[in-house]
């Protein structure tokens, strides 16, 4: 298994991926244009073709003996500075009254645009039948590694907007307590609405002033800065990485929002560089390590099981023929947490 940014001629496989993500992966639905738009956006930025503020990059899961895709993940280099990005931000509004002896701290959302300008880690899916041998941990956290290699190219503030609790059918219990009051569609249309960029509705529609949790329905309260069950390893995997949640929220499904400062990403912070070291055999005793090329347009990475001998780092010959490189080749390497 690798990682590599996606091509054009991938185009149908993508989409039949972001069929199966379901309802609530709002950066990944089954729209041809769209998905053909963003692998030619991904393409351009690593060919820079485009300004770096409005770069993404669309890396996929491939298993490189048969050419089937597993997963997807992104990165954008900055939202919100062609389209409003909005998020409601969970705060307390203090009622007190001495001569009742009544101190109340009620939980409120605040619609704002606080996260502007913030790198966005986005369209993580993996598909079920590729949930095992750690294909999660090289998903997501191959990202990093391209952070660290291009870190010019993103924001100090890096985020992930988190797919909140939602039922079989697509249904949202906050958006049925909250949204669906103001928008008159279904949580589905609205998130695709946003997909797509027409967030101009959000700002006419929603409310400008805070909202009291407590008016929404138990349900709904339960679910605010909660994941969806899919979700749940993929916020694990992120919180091993040093990403918190700081209290800002979807304002479809409110689902939570996890950041991170880039120099203060684990797999950032503690990768290093290597002259790749070709072997016969994988390393005995070794760990498992994540492995990149130092490539832009072309970037791979992969798992290996290794140690490294001072400046270098043995590889077998398929682990180099995954990553594109010879004997003796520059490479970015990790170690991937004793959690994994």
């Amino acid at each position: 298994m690798r990682i590599r940014l996606l091509k054009s001629a991938d185009l149908q496989a993508v989409i039949a991926l972001a069929g199966a993500a379901g309802i609530g992966v709002t950066t990944l639905q089954p729209d041809e244009e769209r998905l053909a738009l963003r692998i030619a956006s991904s393409e351009a930025s690593a060919a820079n073709e485009k300004e770096l503020a409005e770069a993404g990059y669309f890396f996929t899961l491939e298993d490189e003996s048969t050419g089937e895709l597993a997963g997807t993940a992104a990165i954008e280099a900055a939202v919100g500075l062609a389209d409003t990005w909005y998020n409601y931000r969970v705060g307390l509004s203090v009622h007190a009254s001495r001569e009742l002896g009544i101190y109340k701290q009620l939980p409120t959302l605040f619609l704002t645009s606080d996260l502007t300008g913030a790198s966005e880690l986005c369209s993580l899916f993996l598909h079920p039948q590729w949930r095992r041998d750690s294909n999660g941990s090289l998903l997501s956290k191959s990202r990093f590694l391209f952070m660290a290699e291009f870190p010019a190219r993103f924001s100090q503030r890096v985020i992930a907007e988190m797919r909140g609790v939602s039922d079989e059918s697509g249904q949202s219990p906050f958006w049925e307590s909250l949204g669906r009051h103001f928008f008159r569609m279904d949580f589905a249309r609205a998130d695709f609405l946003s997909y797509v960029g027409s967030k101009s509705f959000i700002a006419e529609l929603m409310p400008k002033y805070p909202i009291y949790t407590a008016l929404l329905s138990e349900e709904a309260q339960a679910v605010i800065g909660e994941v969806h069950p899919a979700t749940k390893p993929a916020r694990g995997l992120l919180e091993t990485e040093g990403f918190r949640y700081q209290g800002y929220i979807d304002i479809f499904d409110a689902g939570p929002t996890l950041e991170c400062s880039l120099d203060d990403i684990r797999a950032v912070k503690a990768s290093a560089t290597f002259n790749a070291l070709a072997v016969n055999a994988e390393t005995r005793g070794g760990a498992l390590w994540l492995v990149s090329n130092r490539k832009l347009a072309g970037f791979c990475a992969t798992l290996a099981v290794t140690r490294p001998l001072e400046d270098a780092l043995p590889l077998t010959k398929a682990v180099l023929d995954r990553l594109e490189i010879e004997d003796g080749d520059s490479v970015r390497a990790v170690l991937l947490s004793a959690r994994e």
